[in-house]
């Protein structure tokens, strides 16, 4: 029973930091968000629900700074205050910016913002028992090795929903009438927005897959789509 131990209060862990994620997630974008009210960005979102067959899509700004978007748990759409200056100040367009909460709605389709929740809380769950075990074995370097399997196991996982959505948002953005270009071109445009961030980091350790990778995939679908 003991050797067990590890992997019990591994998944009492991950079980445990599933609902304190999930509550301090929630509690951080009630405090910090207010719904989007652009009339510009409306009429996007507006052709966006038709293809959805939906009454409307709602979108809430997260008043902080650096560009994103994100799909919450509960199935709410994000976009950063960073990232709606971008589109205020004409950095971005409005094609562009519906680019991004077709690829937000994409994670919430597919299931990829609930799922990512308990990913992230499995993976601690993970690290924590490898760390356990490895450090029997391996003591010093035990819990290094636990930390770079489960962070190689995230990026992949992450780079996989990354391609779904991407996928999802090329046909919903199609199917509005507004199409691939936006999407592709804001790719171009997040690259030099977010290189400083990923450096020289590769490409495979990356949450995200790179720019010309996403953008060939992109392609591939309108040569299939015809």
């Amino acid at each position: 029973m003991l050797k067990f131990t590890p992997i019990l209060l591994a998944l009492a862990y991950a079980f445990v930091m599933y609902h304190f994620s999930s509550w301090r997630t929630r509690r951080e974008l009630d405090e910090r968000s207010t719904e989007l009210a652009d009339p510009r960005l409306k009429a996007l979102t507006d052709r966006l629900a038709s293809a959805l067959d939906v009454p409307r899509i709602k979108v809430h700004i997260y008043e902080i700074d650096p560009v994103n978007g994100l799909a919450a748990p509960d199935g709410r759409i994000f976009i950063t205050r960073g990232f709606y200056r971008k589109f205020q100040n004409g950095e971005v367009t409005g094609e562009e910016m519906a680019s991004v909460i077709a690829h937000e709605l994409g994670h919430v389709a597919l299931g990829h913002s609930r799922r990512r929740m308990i990913d992230f809380s499995g993976q601690n769950a993970l690290r924590t028992a490898l760390a356990m075990i490895l450090s029997r074995f391996l003591p010093g370097v035990g819990v290094w090795i636990a930390n770079a399997v489960t962070s190689l196991l995230a990026a992949r996982l992450s780079r996989g929903d990354e391609y779904e959505a991407d996928e999802y948002a090329a046909a919903l953005l199609t199917k509005a009438g507004i199409g691939t270009g936006p999407q592709k071109s804001l790719f171009e445009k997040l690259e030099a927005l977010t290189a400083s961030r990923a450096g020289a980091m590769p490409a495979w350790l990356m949450s995200h897959p790179k720019t010309e990778e996403r953008i060939a995939a992109i392609e591939k679908l309108e040569a299939r789509w015809g």
